[in-house]
């Protein structure tokens, strides 16, 4: 059984452990539940006797519908959205299905008497014209007021992230923005200055046919041999090769890394490190304006859900779908009780991750992947306070907080949109865990409420000495399969796989075919399934992509 130093060691550092250890555990007096995938429903797929048995049952009812939907994360919905808008207007043409009993996947939210909270992704960019299907989505949301006349949409006020949006904890003070300004030597400044030229040439480079090397949607984004090779390499190389050899200006890069893809710079590759900062920059150098909602996307997931809430189906697992002769595929699934059902579709869209849709459509078996997929673990904790405390030395309350000398992502502030920086709150505290996958995922799940929970408080406490006045509860959620991560080699595996190509009448749509994963590709590929399938049952609609 590992002590409590251990526990701290793992994920805060041997040395801040020894710090923290000497004063009580703090969790002993809150409360708190913990929250996860419901992972017991999605290990059927992995029991080959159980599934044959279900399968040669010819006894099951069929009922029938036009297309399925398999997953209620973003990239199902957004699919669910095309679909209706595109002409599936009738409740029986479209069915969604999600295994677990709350919709939204990793951009879901909560909600308690003071404020809605998120569970997971937590903001969008502004974005620019190349993502036309999310800024159809944003003005049906009433939130887009024009457009500027390099295309990006103007946001309504209360959609933008209020200021300030960041600010960095070190030392006993907080600074504003993510990069260490205070004590930086004037190599530090000028490798700073340096690294911004580079991405901003980045920013202004096209290949032949026009295209950015980075841009959102990454399906817009050059496939140009020389974007490509910095696939070939990390982005730690690549900053070895240029010489950004400042101590702070690799942390910023690793920070990003983490906080996009739970990887290391020295794992990510140098494609998705500069993908990072520059597929958010205009033309002019400046980041894009952040929209964020109380419960980070859970704004946009609600939105969603208004529009097909009413066909989807929460609690029951699909666990096979297999095609019945040129016309039909037969769909079977589990509902809450593990009770069997069949449906026969025409189409249907698979809008969950690689490693449940190869369990699903047996024929991905055949496609060369493994390089392309690869899953990072997060966990997640909500902490739910009644006041604020004292106020730190340095920049006031921000949205995104982030503590220089930590492990973890640091926190994001619920209640910061509304204006609201007294009084109960809720603060979303992140970490990634950036371990190869297995064990990533083997260190996350051996962590119970109790582990997380004091991790997440010690860390807090470092830049919040009162937190243990203030607090007065501890959520986690462990997210073992949180997000696909571009390691170095999988943007050009992905691309060689066509891994978004239909299997006969089988579509797919998640950012797992990306290799980035973040709301926007998650839409993406959901408008771009819809519309596959759109076109497959003779509706003549024009993209929206």
């Amino acid at each position: 059984m590992p002590t409590r130093r251990d526990v701290l060691a793992t994920f805060l550092g041997a040395a801040f452990a020894g710090v923290a250890c000497k004063s009580k555990a703090p969790v002993g007096h809150y409360h708190g539940e913990l929250f996860g995938p419901r992972f017991d429903r999605g290990h059927k797929l992995r029991d080959p006797k159980e599934l044959a048995a279900t399968l040669a049952r010819t006894d099951l009812p069929e009922q029938k519908t036009r297309v399925v939907v398999v997953g209620g994360g973003p990239a199902g919905l957004s699919a669910a959205w095309r679909l209706i808008r595109g002409g599936l207007a009738a409740k029986e043409d479209v069915q969604v299905f999600e295994l677990d009993d709350v919709a939204g996947g990793t951009s879901r939210g909560g909600q308690s008497e003071v404020t809605r909270y998120p569970w997971g992704a937590h903001y969008v960019p502004v974005p620019s014209g190349d993502a036309r299907a999310l800024g159809v989505l944003l003005e049906e949301m009433g939130i887009v007021e024009g457009h500027e006349a390099d295309g990006y949409p103007v946001i309504a006020e209360h959609v933008l992230c209020r200021a300030p949006e960041e600010r960095l904890f070190y030392r006993g003070r907080w600074y504003e923005g993510l990069y260490l300004q205070a004590g930086a030597q004037k190599e530090d400044l000028r490798q700073f200055r340096a690294f911004k030229r580079e991405l901003q040439g980045w920013r202004k480079w096209r290949d032949l046919k026009g295209r950015r090397a980075f841009v959102i949607p990454t399906a817009r984004a050059s496939d140009a041999e020389e974007v490509l090779a910095l696939d070939a390499v990390s982005m730690a190389q690549w900053m070895d090769q240029k010489g950004f050899t400042s101590a702070r200006l690799r942390w910023l890069v690793d920070y990003a890394c983490r906080d996009d893809y739970a990887l290391s710079l020295q794992d990510a590759s140098a494609w998705a490190g500069l993908f990072y900062f520059v597929s958010r920059m205009n033309d002019l150098g400046a980041s894009s304006e952040l929209m964020t909602w109380a419960d980070g996307n859970g704004g946009l997931v609600r939105h969603l859900l208004g529009v097909v809430a009413d066909r989807v189906h929460l609690g029951k697992s699909v666990i096979d779908v297999r095609p019945r002769g040129a016309q039909e595929q037969v769909v079977t699934y589990l509902d809450r009780d593990g009770a069997p059902h069949r449906l026969i579709a025409e189409r249907v869209i698979l809008a969950v991750p690689r490693y449940v849709a190869r369990h699903l459509c047996p024929s991905l078996a055949d496609r060369k992947e493994d390089l392309a997929f690869d899953y990072g673990a997060w966990a997640v904790c909500n902490v739910h306070l009644n006041g604020r405390g004292a106020r730190p030395q340095g920049v006031a309350m921000a949205w995104d907080n982030v503590l220089y000398e930590s492990p973890s992502l640091g926190y994001v502030s619920a209640t910061h949109q509304e204006g609201n920086d007294h009084g109960p709150t809720v603060w979303t505290w992140y970490y990634a865990i950036t371990d190869p996958g297995k064990d990533a995922r083997k260190k996350l799940l051996d962590a119970h409420w109790r582990d997380w929970a004091d991790v997440a408080f010690s860390d807090l406490s470092r830049a919040h000495p009162d937190l243990h006045a203030l607090a007065d509860r501890i959520d986690v959620f462990r997210w073992g399969h949180a997000m696909t991560r571009p390691r170095v080699g999988a943007r050009r595996a992905l691309r060689e796989a066509a891994a978004h190509v239909p299997v006969g009448a089988v579509h797919f749509a998640h950012t797992d075919l990306s290799g980035v994963a973040i709301f926007e590709e998650a839409h993406d590929h959901g408008v771009r399934a819809a519309e596959e399938v759109l076109a497959a049952l003779s509706f003549q609609v024009p993209s929206i992509r």
